[in-house]
């Protein structure tokens, strides 16, 4: 029986052999393109390529790709754990054609590479075509059809609709039929008794696609209709996890050597065994697949977080830990255990995941920890709104309530309806539903985009001239009118532009573009599929003219010094820290700088201000720029340029150079070190486990700062005087101030206990129960001290009701001694009713509890409907 591993390496060997180049898995972790967060096909790493903005280096190509499908349009996670063949993180196995080969090559190479090189049985596969469209003018694909039946008897050759067979990138642009491979892996009993073919598409777990041979002769244009390609385009993605239950005879995609070694540690860890309980195994599933995500998300830069693709990857983490929670009772964090068997099962295929173990394995032990105190949190606040339920006297918790704990503190619905079920209560699931609608149409509405056709002008490729210019005469490629928050906004492709598109956590330039008297503002710069973007909210009026392309120098500056500043910085951190320092992030705009790097611990103010030190003498030093542009990446490595992890380099890079500062870059520059003046960090905090962030000031920010800084030290001395030694009295006055909070709360003390002596003497009696009933100038939690001490004094047979006003805000607390309480008082349940009449509400336990109000009017008639309620 094949490995998994051995399956990965005849697919890139048989396909070196048919002449295509064998090229890396791009990150997982999208970058630079607005329409992606994370790669979820194979083909993304060329879209660049597919839409004639950059040209092929092969016109064959294959690789093993890993992919995530969690978000948008591609979204399995819920089906993840519950059935045998989704998954978040996948490896796709693909075979690409740049107008090259077409379909029949790629038919005949999929039949080969299936039935003579990993042996599947021909007799057990069947293959899709695209049937055909009348509303999209389109005729079934009789040529695909045609070069199956050379390997297929024709009842094996299927026909499929629109949705199944016809493969979008999105909705514009390249598109196609498409050929589908699926395989039918039931016993020959359930073969003969159902036809494979009535089950193809059918969401059988047997009976599955293994491979999409997607023929790209189409562009989809804005207005829907298609125009054919130019240059046709063959793009293959088969599963590699279907692929391996295939192979290795296996009835689920989990029972493979690809996820068995992960789940049988999932098992010593958590004593269950996979196989004995349905429950059980849907966990093991869940956190067997999502362990791989996290851990690829990690090592391709993206850490989890609270926004965009590290929201996602919290997301996914968080699910994993909830599914060993509740299923496998795991209270302590537990998945980072799993990492050195998933590093010794793909670090050979990825050996990045060998060398960011470190961070790896910490960045999930703290997000789980994390994690497991959020959900202590959500478990409060869900006793207390049972409580509240059920002094109420009711079953049901709004959907509302239940949101807000899955929405602000990550709780699950799932998680929070099991509890309910075991306190016989439940939740309002429409109320709950309409809510996660509203959330959902409000990130849909916020992400929208409307773009239209691009307008070609002139035809070409555009090329960036800004490293030796800000200004430059160029003319319009291409344009677009796109749509955004009901604000139409403009896509201008330049053929040379001096303009810096957004990348490398470099902010994009603005500037202008002049033509005669006529001046289009260029509000930002961005890249989509390599292409630089100028964005501007209106059009010259004379597309085809020829302009003047002005960078707006000053930011320009500002950003080139504060992007040099960040190669200093972290030449300097790990100078200071260590060579483990790694950046793992950077935004650089022209006021500020931010850089998150790999340390496992808190920077301290020392090693902050040697770090600055270093910096500023290398700034004072004046360092000239040393340019290496378009050099072999080999030469780049031999300089000893450093490298990010997360980022795909090409065969020809940039370096950057200040000195022994070598790093990959493809950022603007300031010439010489000196043009940053200086710099100062201004903050040092935890991003996540294992990454630390700095952020620091260069320049005229930093002169600002400064001023800033000045002024308010004479401030602050004027408020003292103006002594001459201000820290010293600022001392005195703090520990002055100190005594003065201890005389205070003495006070306090001494005043409860008065009130409480006098309240002593003020006890009656009715009906055998003796009772303190009061209205008192004091605060919630003075008369909660009273409340204690009376209870000390008169354990039996005493119920207190006190009304107190504070700050013109009412409060009203109840104490029940424990003989009352068994004789069925409950001042939780008492106290949310009678506080109703002082605008408010609470709660609490059986023997104590308290209540806030907005009409201090209405305490009187609370403290009565306390009596009112317990004489029934």
């Amino acid at each position: 029986m094949l490995t998994s591993k051995e399956i990965r390496e005849s697919f890139k060997r048989f396909f070196e052999e048919k002449g295509h180049l064998i090229v890396p898995s791009a990150p997982m972790v999208v970058k630079d393109d607005p329409t992606l967060m994370f790669t979820n096909a194979g083909m993304n790493q060329f879209k660049d390529i597919i839409l004639g903005n950059s040209p092929a280096k092969s016109k064959r190509v294959a690789d093993s790709q890993k992919c995530l499908r969690v978000s948008g349009k591609h979204n399995d996670l819920e089906e993840v754990g519950h059935d045998t063949y989704h998954h978040t993180m996948f490896e796709m196995l693909g075979n690409w054609s740049f107008g090259d080969y077409f379909k029949q090559e790629a038919i005949d190479w999929a039949w080969e590479y299936l039935t003579e090189v990993v042996k599947l049985d021909p007799n057990r596969l069947y293959a899709t075509v695209f049937e055909g469209a009348a509303s999209e003018g389109l005729e079934r694909d009789n040529e695909a059809a045609a070069i199956w039946e050379k390997h297929l008897p024709a009842e094996r050759i299927l026909n499929g609709n629109l949705k199944d067979n016809f493969w979008e990138m999105g909705d514009t642009g390249p598109c196609g039929p498409c050929s589908e491979i699926h395989i039918d892996l039931r016993s020959d009993e359930e073969r003969a008794a159902i036809p494979g073919r009535n089950l193809v598409n059918g969401s059988h777990p047997q009976v599955i696609e293994i491979w999409n041979l997607v023929f790209m002769q189409y562009n989809r244009m804005a207005d829907g209709h298609l125009e054919e390609l130019p240059a046709k385009v063959i793009d293959t993605g088969m599963g590699f996890e279907r692929l391996c239950m295939a192979l290795q005879g296996k009835q689920s995609n989990y029972d493979t050597d690809v996820f068995q070694p992960i789940i049988k540690t999932i098992g010593e860890i958590s004593g269950k065994k996979y196989g004995n309980d349905a429950q059980t195994d849907i966990a093991m599933r869940v956190i067997a697949d999502h362990i791989r995500t996290i851990a690829f998300s990690i090592t391709d830069g993206q850490l989890p977080s609270n926004a965009k693709a590290g929201y996602v990857i919290r997301r996914i983490l968080r699910r994993a830990v909830r599914y060993g929670y509740t299923f496998l009772e795991q209270k302590q964090a537990f998945m980072y255990k799993l990492v050195p068997t998933l590093i010794e099962n793909m670090g050979d295929a990825y050996p990045e995941l060998k060398q960011q173990q470190e961070l790896i394995t910490k960045v999930i032990k703290e997000e789980e920890e994390s994690f497991l105190r959020t959900l202590a949190t959500g478990m409060q606040m869900l006793d207390k709104i049972i409580s509240v339920a059920k002094s109420a006297d009711k079953k049901e918790i709004s959907g509302t309530e239940a949101f807000t704990l899955y929405d602000t503190y990550g709780f699950p619905i799932d998680l929070t309806q099991l509890i309910l079920r075991e306190n016989e209560l439940t939740v309002n699931m429409a109320q709950f539903d309409e809510e996660m609608l509203k959330q959902k149409t409000r990130a849909r509405t916020a992400a929208a985009v409307e773009n239209g056709d691009w307008i070609t002008v002139n035809e070409g490729d555009s090329t960036f001239v800004g490293y030796d210019n800000t200004e430059y005469n160029t003319t319009i490629l291409k344009y677009r009118q796109t749509k955004q928050k009901n604000q139409i906004l403009y896509h201008i492709v330049l053929k040379d532009t001096p303009f810096y598109a957004e990348s490398g956590g470099q902010v994009g330039d603005t500037g202008v573009l002049v033509c005669g008297e006529e001046k289009i503002e260029v509000i930002d710069t961005k890249k989509e599929n390599n292409l630089p973007i100028h964005i501007t909210k209106k059009l010259p009026s004379d597309p085809t003219a020829t302009f003047l392309a002005q960078v707006d120098t000053k930011k320009r500056s500002a950003c080139a010094a504060n992007h040099s500043c960040t190669h200093l910085l972290d030449q300097a951190l790990r100078e200071v820290l260590g060579t483990h320092v790694e950046q793992k992030g950077s935004l650089v705009t022209p006021d500020a700088i931010r850089f998150d790097f790999s340390h496992f611990q808190k920077v301290t103010d020392e090693e902050i201000a040697k770090v600055e030190r270093i910096v500023n003498a290398r700034i004072r030093r004046n360092i000239p720029l040393t340019d290496h542009r378009n050099i072999p990446i080999e030469e780049a490595k031999q300089l000893g340029a450093i490298a990010l992890f997360g980022e795909k380099y090409g065969d020809h890079v940039r370096v950057v150079q200040f000195d022994s500062s070598i790093e990959f870059c493809g950022g603007t520059h300031a010439a010489a070190t000196g043009e940053i003046g200086m710099v100062k960090i201004v903050s040092e905090s935890s991003v996540a486990a294992g990454v630390r962030r700095i952020e620091a000031i260069t320049g005229e920010a930093l002169e600002n700062h400064l001023s800033k800084a000045q002024e308010l030290m004479k401030e602050i001395h004027a408020l003292f005087n103006n002594v001459p030694n201000l820290k010293a009295t600022i001392i005195k006055s703090i520990a002055e101030n100190a005594e003065l909070k201890k005389e205070i709360e003495e006070y306090a003390r001494e005043k409860a206990a008065t009130a409480k002596e006098k309240l002593l003497t003020e006890i009656k009696e009715k009906k055998g129960m003796r009772y303190i009933s009061a209205i008192l100038p004091l605060s919630a939690a003075t008369v909660k001290d009273i409340v204690f001490m009376l209870r000390a004094e008169q354990p039996e047979n005493l119920l207190i009701v006190i009304g107190s006003i504070h700050n013109d805000k009412p409060q009203l607390t109840i104490s029940a001694t424990a003989d009352l309480v068994e004789q069925g008082i409950n001042a939780g349940k008492i106290v949310g009713q009678a506080a109703k009449l002082m605008q408010g509400g609470g709660g609490g336990q059986a023997h104590f509890a308290q209540a806030g109000g907005k009409n201090p009017e209405g305490i009187r008639a609370a403290i009565d409907k306390v009596f009112e309620i317990i004489e029934g």
